[in-house]
């Protein structure tokens, strides 16, 4: 976790940035300590109004928040504050996509088609997975990793099933079914 300090129209004290850094990085406790989290903290001060602003991005993330009041560490914690009721509920929306993913199974399967000519190759079999929600670019490295020619995943934007395909022309395709 990378913690970086602006201070705008005073100069900063020692006890100032240590109390701030001791209260971001109470916040790791929710993504380890060793976590890539980029933490950006901009104090400013105007007249009677101390203004604290942080930044949180890494792993998916991005947050903001801002506070205001005539004492800068009030600000700090404030913000904190804030920025711990987003992170938990960015986090308990997490485990409630894996929790629904958990439950989903997804039954791909081909049929034999019966009567039909003699030249046409035999087809059968089924295969069924029971796979996590994936976004678009992670799809699309499964797809990679796999070399296959297609990869059907569930979309964790969309909620639906969705196929990528390596198209002949170079590239790649997305199926997205609209019921």
């Amino acid at each position: 976790m990378n913690i970086a300090f602006s201070f705008k129209n005073f100069e900063p004290s020692e006890h100032l940035k240590k109390y701030a850094r001791r209260r971001m990085e109470k916040m790791g406790r929710f993504f380890g300590k060793s976590s890539g989290l980029e933490i950006n903290v901009v104090m400013t001060m105007d007249k009677i109004r101390h203004r604290c602003e942080v930044t949180v991005t890494g792993e998916g993330l991005h947050l903001n928040a801002s506070e205001q009041t005539n004492d800068m560490y009030a600000a700090i914690d404030l913000v904190r504050d804030k920025l711990e009721s987003q992170i938990k509920r960015h986090v308990s929306r997490v485990r409630e996509q894996r929790r629904q993913a958990r439950n989903t199974d997804v039954d791909v399967f081909t049929y034999n088609m019966e009567g039909e000519a003699d030249d046409s190759p035999d087809i059968s079999g089924s295969d069924r997975f029971a796979n996590k929600p994936l976004h678009l670019d992670e799809a699309l490295m499964q797809l990679e990793n796999i070399g296959g020619d297609f990869f059907v995943f569930i979309n964790a934007e969309t909620t639906r099933v969705n196929v990528v395909y390596r198209k002949s022309a170079g590239g790649f395709a997305l199926i997205d079914p609209v019921l």
